[in-house]
């Protein structure tokens, strides 16, 4: 069935967390809103799959592979499958992780 959804209103900010709620799943890949509170952070971690990110609100630091990427709301980036990558939150910020299996 089809949904509408607006993104940056699907999820909420909780102060100092981060926020996960998955939008699609299934066995080629998932669409996942997160929401950070400023300072949040993932460690360095790989994924056997590309991912993108897709900036909906404020700021965060993407680094990959020891790249580090300012990115605001509205910006895309792609991570390769099986490269470090990590992530902190600049300023409390929510973006759409898109990851694709096949």
């Amino acid at each position: 069935m089809e949904t509408i959804l607006s993104l940056k209103d699907s999820i909420d900010y909780s102060s100092g967390a981060t926020v996960s709620k998955i939008i699609t799943k299934n066995k080629n890949g998932s669409t996942t809103l997160f929401s950070f509170d400023k300072g949040q952070n993932l460690s360095e971690h790989t994924a056997p799959f590309d991912a993108s990110v897709l900036v909906l609100e404020g700021q965060c630091d993407i680094s990959i592979a020891g790249e580090s990427h300012l990115l605001s709301a509205g910006q895309l980036i792609t991570m390769p499958a099986n490269v470090p990558h990590a992530l902190e939150a600049v300023t409390a910020f929510k973006m759409l992780l898109i990851m694709i299996k096949a």
